[in-house]
């Protein structure tokens, strides 16, 4: 049996985006082939470079491309609040439809036992050692309301209490096993405002 062609080797690397199937790579391919070499070939670059030099932020484990993400470099951010989130694609919501002007923390999930997803793979160790900071007053936990989202707050709000933290939760206007990226603006808005005490 011979090497596969190029052309199949380009739509199945193309499946590996959430939410293209066969079909859908398939489409892609072709699109770009026939009708957008130019974006092909600059979507290739980009990816290629952003797959090289975009890493994560030292301090709040954000995806950026310096040592420090944006948000930790701004020296005019509240030191006071620190918002803990899964994904860097909540960092960018948050700052989108809120006013918002703390500190940020990526977890990179949630805790799952049964995934092998512990803390040392949340980074709660870094966590940790930010909670230690004397000017921190609350954290705030913008975490999914699933389950691992739950027992993920309850150990963090756990350890920040330890510290003397105060903790809240954001408002759950955001529905249940819901994820917030997906959420629109003005819900995640009043969840954020809304927020209470854990």
């Amino acid at each position: 049996m011979g090497e596969r062609s190029l052309l199949n080797q380009l739509i199945d690397a193309l499946r590996c985006l959430p939410g293209v199937g066969p079909k859908s790579a398939q489409r892609i391919a072709f699109y770009l082939l026939e009708r957008d070499r130019d974006g092909g070939s600059r979507l290739a670059r980009i990816m290629a470079d952003a797959m090289t030099r975009i890493g994560r932020c030292s301090r709040c484990r954000t995806l950026t491309e310096s040592e420090l993400c944006e948000l930790c470099a701004n020296p005019n951010r509240d030191d006071a609040l620190l918002c803990v989130v899964e994904q860097p694609s909540e960092v960018v919501a948050i700052e989108q439809a809120t006013d918002y002007r703390g500190r940020y923390f990526v977890l990179g999930g949630r805790l799952s036992p049964l995934d092998g997803i512990g803390p040392d793979e949340l980074g709660l160790a870094a966590l940790e050692s930010r909670l230690r900071d004397e000017r921190l007053r609350e954290v705030i936990l913008a975490i999914s309301p699933t389950v691992e989202g739950g027992a993920t707050a309850h150990f963090i709000g756990d350890r920040a209490a330890r510290h003397g933290v105060k903790i809240t939760r954001i408002a759950h206007g955001v529905p249940l096993g819901g994820e917030l990226e997906y959420v629109d603006g003005g819900t995640l808005a009043l969840a954020f405002a809304g927020r209470r005490d854990l």
